[in-house]
């Protein structure tokens, strides 16, 4: 399966092929995960065009913010993941507050095109995550899944990724003050 997939850091140069990723998906077309970046205010009022132009400044960063899958050369899925500190939801958060004083890296959000589902994509995007976190200094990862078995409904989004996933890729659960919204963790060193 992964032989059919290739990944590579989300860099200036592949601007126009992350937006193709976040524009085949309602919600990440008007996000581009300044969900997890900006006060509260900020990402509501940018919603859009706002957020996108954030967006692109953000991949202009000498860090790239994130993993870019492609199948053949077609753009198929975005991981977003960078040290925690840079997340201002995650330095507001009670649900998500830190676990101890480690200075963890951050899997935050996986958007996979239409066309590319249901083919494996997010579990080969996060352990390409956990390679590129690993290459660049984390210490450990953090991510803060849905629960699939403890959510209330059906309709949950699934941006954050599913437990059972980080699961399966070594993460254990380490808190959980939501029901549905454990925080997982992987040591990379």
């Amino acid at each position: 399966m992964q032989d059919r997939f290739s990944f590579f850091p989300a860099t200036a140069d592949r601007l126009a092929d992350i937006e193709a990723v976040f524009d085949d998906c309602a919600d990440g077309r008007n996000c581009r995960c300044a969900y997890w970046y900006l006060p509260n205010a900020d990402y509501k009022a940018g919603w859009g065009e706002g957020n996108r132009n954030w967006f692109r400044s953000l991949v202009a960063e000498p860090r790239p913010p994130g993993i870019l899958g492609y199948r053949e050369n077609e753009p198929a899925g975005w991981c977003g993941v960078a040290p925690r500190a840079v997340f201002d939801r995650l330095r507001r958060s009670k649900p998500f507050a830190p676990v101890d004083d480690r200075p963890v890296w951050s899997i935050n959000c996986f958007i996979v095109r239409k066309p590319f589902r249901r083919q494996g994509l997010s579990r080969l995007l996060l352990k390409q995550a956990v390679e590129f976190a690993s290459a660049n200094g984390a210490e450990c990862l953090e991510a803060y899944p849905v629960d699939q078995a403890a959510r209330a409904s059906n309709g949950a989004e699934l941006y954050p990724g599913t437990l059972s996933m980080f699961l399966d890729a070594g993460f254990t659960e380490v808190a959980r003050r939501l029901p549905a919204r454990p925080v997982v963790r992987l040591e990379c060193r």
